[in-house]
């Protein structure tokens, strides 16, 4: 038995073959177009944009945390025993930042 194909079953093949390669062509088309290659970056960038964002703020929230927790007790109340130089020191800094702004201006 003989696989021969009629010339209608060659034809069709390649008919069939021609619109696959037209489909191809299509879509390489389209992948290769500006503004798809431009919403392919800017889908790229959003998505990198969002995973910095996101890894920034569970940082900062981890800081937070920490802090919190080295200034405010386990009920709650907080820890002046911490807060208390903490404090002094702030007020001493902003009274050396504002005697030095005096002395550049005068």
């Amino acid at each position: 038995m003989s696989d021969a194909r009629t010339p209608a079953q060659i034809e069709a093949d390649i008919v069939r073959r021609r619109d696959q390669l037209a489909e191809t062509l299509d879509e390489i088309g389209v992948r290769m177009h500006p503004k798809t290659i431009m919403g392919d970056v800017r889908a790229r960038i959003a998505s990198s944009v969002d995973q910095t964002a996101g890894r920034a703020f569970v940082a900062v929230n981890r800081t937070v945390s920490d802090v919190r927790e080295k200034f405010v007790a386990e009920d709650g109340a907080p820890r002046l025993e911490r807060l208390v130089p903490v404090a002094l020191v702030a007020v001493g800094l902003v009274g050396l930042l504002a005697v030095s702004a005096r002395r550049r201006r005068g």
